[in-house]
């Protein structure tokens, strides 16, 4: 089948023409004959309508980038790199998005790091935004825009939500994406050799920068320098927004048919948004409950355990926030279920024994280290643990034996334990060889600082017992007097 030798459409089978009739209708117009017929599927991306403003959403969307990036330079002090949180500008930051801060995936999108940051992403926005402006027009350019910019940080959420993420540059990618897609499926009223050059333009600046990012990423060792995963979010979104708009509602003078076809791609956009919500957000939100500043992070923690009552983390995290409020048996409740949904989780009955160990229940914290034991008998935690109890009971010598077993375990304190032990059998050199192995692996504490003042005192060491003491007295921030 032949194709049209000025813009490269098919021509219809058997036909003996060079032109096919569309472009026949073009030069008409061009020439200012009267050609009813003739209406171009896309119009040409350098025809600006005349109803339209001469302020274009294009400079709206550079000025509001511009406006919060002089803010944020005016808070930091400086235009080359930021020394801000951006969580609290609006990034997008999965403990936050997905517990509610949606908004955020619209206004990470007017966040920047920096100076070489906000000026590559305006450069592009300024050119591409201005031929996808115009091509579109300004409302399904302004559509397209948000939608891809939205679907850039989604992909984000998936990829890694707990760095927080800011840039135009989903939605920038967004625009090559939707153009792309345009350039290749639609029609438009000029030399296909202009369409082909276009469109490798574009390609070559999508291939690039996805490239870049991914040897920007790899070289640096760093998840957090390139966004590749909002870029390729946004591409991906923006290709098939671009594909369906070319195929499914070209004409600017259907503006119901348009509106039907990006309202589906919001819905699915919705969709997607939901997925992630129910993927990762019961996690997100639990991680938000510890990382706020204000607020009662057991409030947030029980709400997240409403909503999902199976999900062993979630109740793991309460009881650990019950424990910082010394609210023992709230713990102990968690601690059960956490068990009883996950039978094999170690952790939650090591916490469990230290539960009981605090509310003086030394029998039931030592049944718990023993089963433990039972399921694992080099357990160096479940070990400490039983030592602790057997010194609770003042049987430092069995609690002694039991602190040797538990080497490599991961707490803290346990040569301080074993130095207490050793100073109530009156072994004084091993306790304190003990404290200052501890003081070694810890650093300076004040209570470490009075057993061994107590420990040298008892060894007839005064000038070290003294020492000791002004050590401690230093830092409980008093004075000796």
């Amino acid at each position: 089948m032949a194709n049209c030798i000025r813009c490269g459409r098919q021509l219809p089978p058997l036909s003996f023409k060079k032109i096919c009739q569309w472009c026949v209708q073009h030069e008409k117009a061009q020439r200012g004959e009267d050609v009813d017929e003739y209406q171009p599927v896309i119009r040409q991306p350098w025809v600006r309508r005349r109803s339209e403003s001469t302020i274009s959403l294009t400079q709206v969307l550079f000025g509001a980038n511009l406006a919060v990036f002089l803010a944020m330079a005016l808070s930091s002090g400086s235009v080359v790199e930021f020394h801000l949180d951006p969580r609290l500008w609006g990034a997008n930051y999965g403990p936050l998005t997905l517990s509610g801060d949606w908004w955020r995936l619209i206004t990470y999108m007017f966040v920047h790091a920096g100076l070489m940051h906000i000026a590559f992403n305006m450069w592009c926005l300024w050119d591409l935004g201005a031929l996808c402006e115009s091509l579109y027009g300004r409302w399904t350019f302004l559509g397209i825009y948000l939608i891809t910019g939205v679907g850039g940080g989604l992909a984000r959420l998936v990829w890694d939500p707990y760095v927080p993420s800011v840039g135009a540059s989903g939605a920038i990618f967004g625009l090559a994406g939707a153009l792309a897609a345009s350039f290749y499926l639609g029609e438009f009223s000029l030399p296909s050799i202009a369409v082909r050059g276009t469109f490798r333009s574009l390609a070559f600046f999508i291939g690039f920068n996805v490239l870049f990012g991914f040897g920007y990423n790899i070289f640096t060792g760093s998840s957090g320098g390139v966004d590749n995963a909002c870029h390729i979010g946004g591409l991906v979104s923006g290709l098939v927004l671009g594909a369906l708009i070319a195929r499914l509602a070209p004409q600017h003078d259907a503006p119901l048919r348009r509106a039907s076809v990006v309202g589906v791609v919001v819905l699915a956009m919705l969709g997607v948004g939901f997925g992630v919500r129910q993927w990762r957000g019961a996690p997100m939100r639990m991680a938000r409950a510890f990382q706020e500043t204000q607020g009662d992070p057991v409030a947030r923690l029980r709400t997240v355990v409403k909503e999902q009552p199976n999900l062993a983390p979630a109740r793991f995290a309460l009881a650990q926030a019950y424990i910082a409020k010394q609210q023992f048996p709230d713990a102990e409740a968690e601690l059960k279920k956490v068990i009883e949904l996950q039978p094999a989780n170690q952790d939650a009955r090591l916490v469990l024994g230290m539960v009981y160990l605090s509310e003086k229940r030394l029998d039931d914290s030592k049944a718990t280290f023993s089963q433990m034991l039972a399921a694992n008998p080099n357990s160096a935690e479940a070990h400490y643990g039983l030592g602790l109890v057997l010194a609770a009971q003042q049987n430092d010598q069995g609690a002694i034996e039991e602190f040797k077993k538990a080497s490599g375990a991961r707490v803290s304190g346990l040569e301080y334990e074993m130095g207490n032990s050793y100073a109530r059998l009156k072994r004084y050199d091993d306790a304190i060889a003990a404290y200052l192995k501890e003081k070694d692996k810890s650093g300076d504490d004040p209570d470490l600082e009075a057993a061994l003042a107590s420990a040298y005192q008892a060894k007839g060491l005064a000038q070290q017992a003294q020492e000791a003491k002004n050590r401690e007295a230093q830092l409980r921030g008093q004075t000796t007097q």
